[in-house]
């Protein structure tokens, strides 16, 4: 467990910090559930939810406290998936992380970043900052790889497309519910029903919330760029099911008279005179070779091929 004193920059604590101090702590979902309290936190550490629980993006509104849960579509290098739960209070802030990411965003914002006025508000709205900031960068190559399918859709290969697609739409899905609900979260933030933000810290509130805006349209469109080339691919496979009807159906044409000749002289009649020619079967060939070269010159001049 780490405790950061919230001043004009962010400074690690060895002790316990006064009672009016704003302070962030940080510690585990292991060490959340050993944890009886905190100072200044003695009657609503209990609302902390554990980030092992977190699977959406939310803010309730507890009466003393603001708490909630960040889910990302993003994973750490481990395979982690990186998500935290949080609460807020006037002077207070806890932020449970497993996966470490939430640690290094704070050890970062140590190392990089002054205010002049400082509180739970200012940081997680920059904790926000910086967990959208290279999400264009994600959306980006998402669309690259959309871009590539289409390609090669468009080149006609064809294979192993499904598998490709399926996962594009589901992470392009993933981002659009992840906005939505993060914007929802800022929304929240922004309402400041308990009063525990500044007029500052709402207006940075708003203007995450005008950024999530923007992200969510951005992976709607690729969701709606997801489906686009769904339907090339099986615009694309429908055209190569008519060519190859096209060429059974040609093939089909060119077969039928000569199976009406076979069926014809296969007959045996004694009366019929060809059976006894002896260029009877010398006529036959030449009769079918003259109907092919008919059949296909029909269909050349009516351009059914």
């Amino acid at each position: 467990m780490e405790t950061y004193l919230l001043g004009q920059s962010l400074e690690l604590l060895s002790g316990s910090a006064g009672p009016e101090s704003p302070t962030l702590t940080l510690l585990t979902s292991e060490e959340l559930a050993h944890t009886q309290s905190l100072p200044g936190l003695e009657s609503v550490l209990h609302h902390t939810p554990p980030a092992r629980d977190a699977r959406v993006c939310k803010a309730e509104v507890r009466g003393d406290c603001l708490c909630g849960t960040v889910f990302t579509p993003r994973r750490t290098k481990d395979g982690q998936p990186i998500a935290f739960g949080y609460l807020l209070t006037e002077r207070r802030m806890v932020l449970c992380d497993d996966c470490g990411a939430v640690r290094a965003a704070v050890k970062r914002l140590s190392r990089e970043k002054h205010w002049r006025e400082n509180g739970p508000g200012r940081l997680f709205y920059e904790l926000l900052e910086l967990l959208i900031a290279k999400d264009h960068h994600h959306l980006e190559e998402l669309e690259d790889r959309l871009s590539q399918l289409e390609d090669q859709v468009l080149a006609g290969t064809l294979d192993n497309f499904g598998s490709p697609i399926t996962a594009a739409r589901k992470e392009a899905m993933n981002w659009f519910r992840y906005y939505s609900q993060l914007s929802d979260m800022a929304c929240e933030l922004e309402e400041d029903e308990s009063g525990f933000f500044t007029e500052n810290e709402r207006r940075l509130f708003h203007l995450v919330e005008k950024r999530l805006g923007r992200l969510r349209d951005e992976a709607q469109l690729l969701r709606e760029y997801c489906l686009q080339v769904r339907e090339l691919f099986q615009a694309q496979v429908d055209i190569r099911q008519n060519r190859i009807m096209k060429i059974l159906t040609v093939v089909t044409t060119l077969c039928l008279p000569l199976s009406l000749v076979a069926g014809w002289y296969g007959m045996n009649f004694q009366g019929m005179p060809e059976l006894g020619w002896k260029y009877g079967y010398p006529a036959v060939i030449v009769i079918s070779l003259v109907i092919v070269i008919l059949c296909l010159w029909i269909m050349k001049k009516k351009k059914f091929w």
